[in-house]
């Protein structure tokens, strides 16, 4: 039996080897390909690791005007949508966690129902014109602003804290928002940083929105902008003067190294609440 066990973790840990090789060696090669000369490149365009450093085209990332608006208006939407994500997140969780809520089954139903369903992007559309909200950084954030999932796991971590902290908050006078803001918020580090992360991941990575709301270039987002300059050749590379001796290729890889490293660096802070706010807000209630 222990053989039997050592021989199916050997194979797990081979398996696990492999999916991290074939996950960071992309991100490996496109780093080494946006820091090196055009000539190292094009001898080896599977290289990971920099050969003959070359920082010309970070030079002209960080200096170009309509990246550093683009990548302005990515921060704004990441984080005031974040924002207002978590704020209207936790303010329906919060209540829906109380059992003795009368209509809650209504409204988890209601919740459901929307996790299942919407309105399509023409009625979408029809609506942020109506609203006012075409071609402002608003259409990127409070259309699709709450996940019902979300709700969800976040009233079952709600559910996982003791009641007796808030029955004894209410002998002493506390009232519901101060027991909310004051107890409740505190102990939910876990699901909050998880679900956070979530959603600052959901809005740093969106550009189909953009694509259909937004019409002026000074708000376009850092994805748009990325997908018009690597899948659309956009001429913003062709058209530039400033970057007549920096290849495409080093350009394109080094704004995809600028639009992904801000998120991965997010990651290894945040990892330790992973599990225990999916896991607790997942099985309870």
């Amino acid at each position: 039996m222990k053989k039997k066990l050592d021989f199916v973790n050997v194979i797990i840990y081979l398996l696990l080897t492999v999916i991290t090789i074939v996950t960071i060696y992309p991100l490996l090669n496109l780093l080494a390909v946006s820091l090196s000369e055009h000539s190292a490149y094009v001898m080896n365009p599977l290289m990971v690791i920099p050969d003959r450093i070359n920082l010309l085209p970070y030079k002209w990332v960080f200096s170009h005007p309509l990246i550093l608006s683009s990548y302005k208006n990515t921060l704004i939407v990441t984080f005031v949508g974040t924002f207002f994500s978590m704020f209207l997140t936790s303010t329906l969780a919060y209540p829906l966690s109380n059992r003795g809520l009368r209509g809650k089954g209504l409204f988890m139903k209601l919740i459901i129902f929307t996790m299942m369903f919407n309105g399509g992007l023409i009625p979408n559309f029809y609506l942020v014109r109506s609203l006012g909200l075409l071609d402002k950084l608003w259409a990127l954030i409070i259309p699709g602003s709450m996940s019902g999932f979300y709700v969800i796991l976040m009233k079952n971590f709600f559910e996982s804290i003791p009641g007796s902290l808030k029955e004894a908050a209410k002998i002493d006078g506390a009232s519901e928002m101060f027991i909310f803001a004051r107890i409740v918020i505190p102990l939910s580090a876990p699901i909050l940083s998880t679900l956070s992360l979530f959603y600052a991941v959901l809005r740093w990575n969106s550009f189909f929105n953009a694509i259909v709301y937004i019409r002026d270039r000074g708000k376009w987002t850092l994805q748009l902008l990325l997908r018009e300059i690597v899948i659309i050749s956009n001429p913003l590379l062709n058209d530039d003067t400033s970057i007549s001796d920096i290849p495409p290729e080093n350009i394109k890889y080094a704004v995809i190294i600028v639009a992904i490293v801000p998120i991965l660096c997010l990651y290894p802070f945040l990892q330790k609440y992973f599990v225990k706010g999916i896991m607790v807000g997942a099985v309870k209630g």
